[in-house]
This record gives structure tokens, C-alpha cells and sequence, in this order.
């Protein structure tokens, strides 16, 4: 093949150029991404049912839901809360590689045969199903900087003519609107009812009877008589339109024919449909909009769409409305994408610097710079093909590739160099003899490498999913490295290289050159006679080689494990909680407050608050809280106090100058869409039926004794017992006898204290509701209930504080469920020290000691998919090293060969675990990305060695003296080839900035691991070499055959 391309060079120069104009053109059309596409499908579904607490919403919404959905094809798990505003909210997740289309469908169906069961308030408000991500990707404010607009004004106009549109956007799920839509508020007044002799009921009858649409029909519709000349439409205003309109709706014609208004016993007004939330920007009120997207959406490009529309769109704002963007998961992506590009840009310069020192004039240092580009283009163009994305995990193994890909180029052009130098070859005759030498190891190289990768992108989950775009990458590039080693290198030696100069013809640096390969052949020399003795005392290096051993299997089963490291994001959340029952414009005070307060902060540049969420629960409580703190551009945050940790420590300092408020800050999860937080998640089922209040005290239980493991820093739940509530006990039997209907009772409780939504009514070409309630005033104490009556069979007006005793309790203001079970929600973080993998250890451990008989647990979100991969690391590792024995096995026709090279491997893994101590690196995804990595290293150095020892052994050379020569003339090309991809993999492990974490871990890995396996393979693989054909019975040839390559 090399003969070919050697004989056509212009050939091979425009296969190159295809290949790399092909890489060119998806450079620019390829989707950009943090991760591939590895969140699990989920499925959101959201109903309503106002004026319920959170018990009844869980009886009768979340179980009769539940029931069905828990069944659905290739369901994985669900989640659930149930609020006491009324609001639901269910999250199904399915197995990852199930279709996102197919499995919102089935959810769908799964709600719709719930739909007969679910109470009427329910049906009628509707209930929603969405395909969803679950976390938020961008939040954005809208404000009015001189106050001109409410944040109600502001909401309902963007969401009526703007926030459709970005709905339709592809790969936008869930849009979460922190604000209301308009409704006609209708505040009775019982006092003025109590005195006219009207009751709730007969307002809301009222109000369903004079506010309709109707069809009135046509005069003149077909048939028709002859005389007919013409058609009309009739019309007639059914629905009102405005406060005025509503307050003048007739209740009822008196005795003495006057009319009963609306008006005189209610207030009616335009306003807010709901008061959950109270959203601040900074010093400005708003309304906040944050956008979640599908499993299967590109992040880069769903949101980079969503910014356009919002700037075009902010053109036809009115004056004085504008928006801000408080939070965005593309700005960490764009970061860490423009630091690996540094990263690679630093390793090329490395790699050409390293290249140059060895090989000593411009022109062989040209030839591997043009080959590495090719082989690198020609990866970026079969991501095309196989579907990948440029993400954070594909360019990593670009990085990566660098000094592999560069491998090829140098053993051939040392190769060439070697002819020249040694044997008075002229360029192309040396290149000629010397493919003939290397043609077999290059090839044997790229096979071992991709035999590593290839296997362990079938893995299955998110840690398959996560291998398969970093292992094929490396594979492809190997592999296009390998082809353009035996086709455009070849061929550019043979065209670019001139023969050495002459003794007279050279200037100082080329004996400075000369100096430099006297002292390195003397080296040879050196390492000669090292491996001369220790072929006298072989039993050295085998022992060393067996200490290495199991020191890296001791320190590989002690090294901690986690999944994902956590990253600087360039924001980070807040949770708020106050004490339960806690109102929210008291929660709103402190929110404000923590918003000016880090609002100072020199490394912030955006806050934003919102009252009534909580996002350690997912659930909607007035004394809960949320806040973004968007910090300001990683370039900009130098210095250690303006890192993520130490922002992060200055909020949570808050809490020490405001004891009313428990303030925790949460570094987003290190996945997009698994969790909206980092750290861990686990739920305690209770799958036996107990009480809220057993399982409280065993959730406590657990708890206090999680808390005590020195792996946990905090282990926490939302789950409260003790929100303030009121029961009141309804007397049935008094009721009965003073003939007041029960039923009547309750609506009463409803329309006054809860609010009814009646019916629609039409405003701005848009359809908003009609809600009754009880005045303000008369909705802060129970004893209020002394204005609210009903009528008795006499049709006199009667309190219902006659029949109702308040009894004071403490009710569950959020309830969750996990997997159709009640459950509560475990939240927490590892010590400082420990790895997530250790705590997850801890948890199990403590469940297991804890939790009594009918308590199951279960970890969630990211923790799930972490205990899910686990198992897998060792699995992973063992494949690759099975596969490179196999495929040397194939490639040699030899079962010894591949033991030479195998058993050299560990002591690569030796580096790379000893780096991990000493660096407090944890095994996680990059380190064991960087282990596999090693693997292929560590057998490309052996594989230099051992096929050139097997040729001579083969041509019959003494064993230890073929052994020890083939180590001489690799030597060169080891150390090159090593110090290249190490020193070119050092920018990587001292990376910084956005994505920094993950880098350095894989670095550190590689550049660690690496080292080790080549200072120790020179010495310990030929003699592995040795050991390995004595074993299997060497003969000496009769005849000694004197090979000199």
C-alpha cells in the first residue's frame, strides 16, 4: 500500500485533501453540545385543583394518575408532588434509547383512562402532558426599569404575544411562568351577602347563567322559502368583557322589583389569576420565564433560537418593558468549548515543539503537522455519519488524539531518518525500506487502539452512551491516522526530506543537533547494557512489575468513586425556607434582601428571585424560595475569591445575619436534565400504608443517623409535619337540624376561602377565567367564619360558624411520591474529602440499618444513573485489555505475543492511580476514559518492541539479544512518541475555567499514566518478552542468522 503512495504522491495529497475538506465543511454544520444526547426521556404532567391541600390533590390526582402511568412501555420510574395551592406535578422517566414521541404519547394515554376518575375542578381546568427534560436551561426576567408596567402587565403581555412562538421552537419542553394570567377576580363580600340573603352558590349560578357563549344561529339558514332574498348571521354578547360588565350582572329581582347586582355584594376587578409567586430581577419586580428542554433537544441550538426570537421580539416591546436573561446552561457550554480549543491549540505547539527536538530540521517536523490536521478533519467529518455531536467528551479525545494520531507519523518518519542517517539511504529509498518495517507496527498500533475503544461503546445507559462518543472518536482518528501513515506520510518523505549534510556543509545548530544525538546514542548505549543486566537477574524486573501490580489494584479498589465531577457553570441556585406557614410576601422580604446583598458581590453579575417554589422538593410553597445568581464571565474571575466555592460560601454566610431564613446554595447538577441540583437524591418509600406521622419518625431516624457518617456533609428533606393548618370539624347532625345542606357547607369553605373558577370570559383575543372569592379581609382568621352563611330550609341566612369547629393542627404543605408509593425526598452532599460514591455507600448502609420492614429507598436522578454505571468501570477495562489481547492474537498469529504486551499494562494504570491520590482525583468517568486511554498506550509502546524483538527472534537471533536490540532502535521512537503525547497532554491537566475539573481529571490520568507505563515498559516488556518465549519452549536456530534492520 505505502509503494503505491509513494510512486503517486499527488495521489495521496488529494485524498488528504478530500478527507480534510470533508472535516471542514461539518466543522461548521455539526451541533455543538455540553454532553451527547444521555438524559433519560422524561414525560411532565401538571394538573390543578384549586382550593385543595395537598392530601386530597395526592388521593385524588396523584394515585388515580399514578396507577396507570406506572404501567406504561418502558417506564424506568416517576416522581411526583402534590401541592397545597392544589397545583400536581408528575415526572415520568423512561429507559434511556426509548423514543421521546412514543413515550409522551403513552403517558398520555396513561392520563386519559385516568381522566373518569379525576375530580370535575380537575378535568375542567385541564390536565397536561409535555415531553420534558425536567431542569431549567434559561430563565428570563422581564421588567420595567421606571415602573410603568405590574409584573402582571408584564407577564400576560409577553405570554399573549410572544411566548407561543418560542413554545413552537424545536426542543423547547416544559415552560415554567413565574407570574399568572389575567383573571376577573370576583371578591365577595358575606357581610353584604349575609344582609341581601344571597349565598355563594347562587353568585356563582349567577355568573355561569349571564356570562356564556352562545350560537344564536343564522336567519334565513338553509331551507329556505323563494321570497328569502337574504341571509343573516345573528349575534348576541353572551360573555362579558369587563369588571364593570361583571359587576352589573342581575343576582336577583327583588320584592319590590328592584335588582340585586353583583356589584353590591362584590368587588370585581381585573387581575391576577393566581398569587403563588412573586418574582424579582435585582431591585425590580417581574415576571420570570424559565425554559426546559426535551431529552432529545441540542441545547446549543434550542436556546441560541430562544435568544434570537427574545431579540427580535424585544423590538416591539412597549417602552419601558424590558427582559434580562438571569440563567443559561449555553453560556458554560460555549466556555468550555472555547477552553478545549486553547487546550488543543496549546497541545499542537507542544507536539510540533517535541517533534522538531527529536527529528532536528523543519522539514520532517512539516510532514507530522500536515498529517495530524488530515487525520483530525477526517474525524470531525464521520461525526456526521455516526450521529455525534461537537460536545465536551468529543473534543476531549480530539485533545487526546493529538498525540496519538501524531504516533503514526513519527514512527514512520523516524523510521525514514534512521535509513538515512544509518544506512546512507536517499530519502525515497529510505522510505521505501523502511515501510517495509513499520508498515506491520502501525497497523498492529491502530488495530490495539480501536480493539481498546470499540468494544466499550456498546455499554449500555448513560455510561455507554458517554464511552461510545469518546471511544469512537479515538477510533476513527487511529484508524485515519494509521491510513494516513501508510499513504500521505510516505508519501511527503519520499518528496520533502533531502539527504544529511555533509560534516562541512553544517552549520552551529546542526552541531548542536549532532551533540544532542551523540549524547542520546549514547543513552542507547547506556539502556544496552541496563537491560543486558537485568537479563541476568530477570527475576528484577518481573518483580517489579508484580509490586506495580498490586499496588494499582490496591490503589484502584481505594480510589473513591462518583460519576460526573461538578463544575463551575458560571451560576449557581439558592433554596430558601422559612418557617412552615410562613406567608409569602414574608418570604419575599428576605429573598430581596439576599438579592441586594449579593447583588454587591464583585464576581455577580445577574440576580434573580422567585417566592413560591421550592426546588428541593419540586413542589410550590409560600415560605419557599428560589434564587439564581448568575456570576460574571470565567475570564473575568480570576483571582480564588471570585470562584464559584467561595461566592458560594458568601451566600451561604447570609444565613448567619438572618436566623429567620435557612438559605442553602446548590451548584446546578453536573448533567443537564438529571436533577436540578448537584449532590444526591434518594427516596424513602413507605410501602406499607403507614401515616404521614410514622413515617416522619422513620425519615427522622434515618436522618440523624445519615448525618453521622463522616462521608455525608448534610443529608436534608422538605418533608414538613408542621405547617399550620386549621380542621374544621363540620357538625352533620346540627346541620341537619336547622335543614342546612352539608354540600352546601362545603361550597361555601370553597368559594370563600379556596376560590371557584366559574367560567371563561374573553379579553385581548385571548380566553381568561372567572374566579370567586371571599374578600381579603375576611379570609385571615378563623373566626370569619361568623360572616360567611349559608341558607337553611326556611330560607333564612344562618353563619356557618354554627356548625363548624376550628381545631387547630399541623398539616403536610408538599407530598411526593416515588414510583406509585408515598415517599419523601432525601437531598444532600458529601464531605469535603469524600467522593458521591462513597455517600451513596453510606446511604445504602444507613437504609439498610434504619428503615424498618415496609420502608423501601430508591436513588434518583443523577445518583440512580451513577449506581446504575458502577458496576461497569472494571467491566469496561477488562473488555479493552480482552480485546487487545485477541486482536494481537489475530494480528500475529501468536499466543505469546499478546502476553508481552498485556502484562505491561498495569503499569500505566499504576501512574494513573498514583496521580489520583496525589491530586485527589476521584474515579469517575474521566478518569476511567483516561484508563482506557493508557491501555492503548501502554500496548503501543509494547507492540514497538515486541514486533521488532519477534522478527529477529523469527529470522533466528539469540532471543536476549534480539530482545535487547529491537529495545535500542525503538527507543527513540518510544520516547519521542511518549514525551509528545505526554507534554501534550499537559495543557489539559493544568486546565482552568469553565469545564476545568473534567479536563484535569483526564489529564491527570493520561499524562501520569502514561509517564509510568513508559518508564517502566523499556525496561520490564523486553524482558516480559523474554520470560514469555522461554516459557513456551525457544529453540535456538542451528544456524545464527545476523539480521540487521
Amino acid at each position: 500500500m505505502a509503494n503505491f503512495f509513494i510512486k503517486r504522491p499527488i495521489f495521496a495529497i488529494v485524498v488528504a485533501l478530500v478527507i480534510s475538506i470533508a472535516g471542514l465543511i461539518c466543522i461548521f454544520t455539526l451541533p455543538m453540545d455540553r454532553y451527547p444526547k444521555i438524559t433519560p426521556p422524561q414525560v411532565s404532567v401538571r394538573a390543578t385543583y384549586s382550593g385543595a391541600d395537598a392530601e386530597v390533590v395526592a388521593q385524588t390526582v396523584a394515585e388515580v394518575i399514578e396507577k396507570n402511568a406506572v404501567s406504561v412501555e418502558g417506564f424506568e420510574s416517576m416522581s411526583s408532588s402534590s401541592n397545597s395551592n392544589g397545583s400536581y406535578s408528575l415526572t415520568v422517566q423512561f429507559l434511556t434509547g426509548t423514543d421521546s414521541d412514543m413515550a409522551t404519547v403513552r403517558t398520555q394515554n396513561a392520563v386519559t383512562a385516568s381522566d373518569a376518575s379525576l375530580p370535575d375542578t380537575v378535568r375542567n381546568i385541564g390536565v397536561t402532558t409535555k415531553k420534558s427534560s425536567g431542569d431549567m436551561a434559561l430563565v428570563v426576567s422581564f421588567y420595567s426599569p421606571n415602573g410603568t408596567y405590574d409584573k402582571n402587565f408584564l407577564k400576560n403581555y409577553f405570554s399573549m404575544n410572544y411566548l407561543d412562538e418560542l413554545k413552537t421552537i424545536k426542543g423547547v419542553g416544559t415552560v415554567q411562568e413565574f407570574g399568572s394570567d389575567y383573571a376577573m377576580r370576583i371578591w365577595m363580600d358575606p357581610t353584604k351577602m349575609a344582609q341581601n340573603n344571597i349565598t355563594a352558590s347562587e353568585v356563582i349560578s349567577a355568573v355561569t347563567n349571564q356570562n356564556q357563549q352562545i350560537a344564536a344561529g343564522n336567519i334565513g339558514a338553509a331551507p329556505v322559502t323563494k321570497d328569502q332574498p337574504f341571509q343573516y348571521v345573528v349575534t348576541a354578547k353572551g360573555r362579558l368583557v369587563t369588571a364593570e360588565e361583571f359587576g352589573n350582572i342581575i343576582l336577583r329581582t327583588n320584592k319590590d322589583g328592584s335588582l340585586l347586582h353583583l356589584k353590591d355584594v362584590a368587588r370585581t376587578e381585573l387581575d391576577a389569576r393566581n398569587y403563588d409567586f412573586i418574582s424579582r430581577a435585582g431591585n425590580y419586580e417581574t415576571s420570570a420565564v424559565a425554559f426546559s428542554l426535551t431529552d432529545d433537544a441540542n441545547a446549543v441550538e434550542t436556546i441560541g433560537a430562544i435568544k434570537a426570537k427574545l431579540a427580535e421580539d424585544a423590538k416591539t416591546f412597549p417602552d419601558d418593558m424590558k427582559y434580562v436573561i438571569n440563567m443559561d446552561n449555553t453560556d458554560f457550554i460555549y466556555a468550555s468549548i472555547k477552553e478545549v480549543l486553547h487546550t488543543f491549540v496549546e497541545a499542537l505547539i507542544i507536539v510540533a515543539i517535541i517533534v522538531y527536538i527529536f527529528l532536528q530540521n523543519w522539514r520532517s517536523t512539516l510532514i507530522p503537522m500536515i498529517a495530524v490536521p488530515v487525520s483530525l478533519l477526517g474525524t470531525f467529518a464521520s461525526f456526521k455519519v455516526l450521529g455525534f455531536t461537537i460536545n465536551t467528551l468529543t473534543l476531549f479525545a480530539m485533545v487526546l488524539a493529538i498525540g496519538l494520531v501524531v504516533d503514526d507519523a513519527i514512527v514512520v518518519i523516524e523510521a525514514v531518518e534512521y535509513e538515512m542517517r544509518y544506512n546512507n539511504l536517499n530519502p525515497r529509498q529510505a522510505t521505501v525500506a523502511a515501510m517495509k518495517k513499520v508498515q506491520s507496527p502501525v497497523i498492529g498500533v491502530a488495530v490495539v487502539l480501536s480493539a481498546v475503544f470499540i468494544p466499550v461503546a456498546f455499554l449500555g445507559g448513560i455510561m455507554g452512551i458517554l464511552y461510545k462518543q469518546f471511544a469512537l472518536t479515538i477510533a476513527v482518528s487511529v484508524i485515519l491516522s494509521a491510513f494516513t501513515a501508510l499513504s500521505l506520510t510516505p508519501a511527503l518523505c519520499a518528496g520533502l526530506l533531502k539527504p544529511n549534510k555533509k560534516q562541512a556543509d553544517k552549520g552551529r545548530l546542526d552541531r548542536f543537533w549532532d551533540r544532542f544525538n551523540n549524547g542520546f546514542d549514547h543513552m542507547v548505549e547506556v539502556y544496552g547494557a541496563i537491560l543486558a543486566r537485568l537479563a541476568h537477574a530477570i527475576y528484577v524486573p518481573i518483580g517489579v512489575l508484580a509490586v506495580l501490580f498490586v499496588a494499582a489494584t490496591f490503589m484502584f479498589i481505594k480510589l473513591p468513586t462518583a460519576f460526573i465531577p461538578q463544575e463551575d457553570n458560571g451560576f449557581f441556585l439558592n433554596a430558601f425556607q422559612l418557617p412552615e406557614g410562613s406567608v409569602n410576601v414574608r418570604t419575599a422580604q428576605y429573598v430581596t434582601e439576599f438579592l441586594k446583598y449579593m447583588g454587591k458581590d464583585p464576581a455577580v453579575q445577574v440576580t434573580q428571585g422567585v417566592v413560591g417554589f421550592d426546588i428541593l422538593s419540586d413542589g410550590q410553597k409560600p415560605n419557599a424560595g428560589l434564587s439564581f445568581i448568575k456570576l460574571k464571565p470565567w475570564d473575568e474571575r480570576k483571582t480564588k475569591d471570585q470562584q464559584l466555592d467561595a461566592v458560594m460560601a458568601r451566600a451561604f454566610a447570609f444565613n448567619a445575619t438572618h436566623p429567620g431564613v435557612t438559605l442553602m446554595p446548590l451548584n446546578p447538577s453536573p448533567i443537564p436534565g438529571l436533577g436540578a441540583s448537584g449532590g444526591f437524591t434518594m427516596y424513602i418509600q413507605n410501602k406499607n400504608g403507614d401515616s404521614n406521622e410514622a413515617m416522619q419518625a422513620v425519615v427522622n431516624q434515618f436522618l440523624a443517623a445519615a448525618n453521622q457518617r463522616p462521608e455525608i456533609q448534610q443529608a436534608y428533606t422538605t418533608f414538613r409535619m408542621d405547617t399550620p393548618s386549621y380542621n374544621y370539624d363540620v357538625d352533620r347532625d346540627k346541620a341537619a337540624k336547622y335543614g342546612v345542606n352539608v354540600s352546601d357547607i362545603f361550597t361555601a369553605l370553597q368559594a370563600f376561602y379556596g376560590s371557584v373558577q366559574i367560567n371563561d370570559f374573553t379579553r385581548f383575543g385571548r380566553n381568561f377565567k372567572v374566579v370567586a372569592q371571599a374578600d381579603t379581609q375576611y379570609r385571615m382568621s378563623p373566626t370569619d367564619n361568623k360572616f360567611m352563611s349559608v341558607r337553611d330550609s326556611s330560607g333564612n341566612m344562618v353563619p356557618i360558624s354554627n356548625f363548624i369547629t376550628p381545631k387547630k393542627g399541623n398539616a403536610v404543605s408538599v407530598i411526593t411520591r416515588f414510583d406509585n408509593f408515598p415517599a419523601v425526598k432525601i437531598g444532600g452532599s458529601q464531605a469535603a474529602g469524600y467522593s458521591s460514591g462513597q455517600a451513596l455507600n453510606a446511604l445504602e448502609e444507613v437504609a439498610k440499618e434504619t428503615l424498618p420492614n415496609g420502608y423501601g429507598y430508591a436513588f434518583a436522578e443523577s445518583s440512580a444513573q451513577e449506581r446504575e454505571a458502577s458496576g461497569k468501570t472494571v467491566y469496561a477495562l477488562a473488555l479493552g485489555m480482552l480485546f487487545v489481547f485477541l486482536s494481537l492474537a489475530a494480528l500475529y498469529e501468536s499466543w505469546k505475543v499478546p502476553f508481552s504486551v498485556i502484562l505491561g499494562i498495569p503499569t500505566g494504570f499504576f501512574g494513573a492511580c498514583l496521580g489520583a491520590f496525589v491530586f485527589n482525583v476521584y474515579n469517575d468517568i474521566y478518569f476511567q476514559i483516561g484508563l482506557l486511554t493508557i491501555i492503548g498506550l501502554a500496548a503501543k509502546n509494547a507492540i514497538l518492541i515486541v514486533e521488532y524483538a519477534k522478527v529477529r527472534v523469527d529470522s533466528g537471533m539469540e532471543l536476549v539479544k534480539a530482545s535487547i536490540e529491537a529495545s535500542k532502535i525503538r527507543l527513540r521512537p518510544i520516547l519521542m512518541t511518549s514525551l509528545a503525547f505526554i507534554l501534550g497532554n499537559v495543557p489539559l491537566a493544568l486546565s482552568t475555567g469553565a469545564g476545568s475539573v473534567s479536563r484535569s481529571e483526564m489529564g491527570i490520568a493520561v499524562v501520569f499514566g502514561v509517564l509510568s507505563a513508559t518508564f517502566f515498559q523499556i525496561f520490564i516488556v523486553p524482558m516480559l518478552f523474554i520470560v514469555i518465549e522461554r516459557i513456551h519452549g525457544f529453540r535456538k536456530p542451528k544456524k545464527p542468522v545476523s539480521v540487521d534492520e
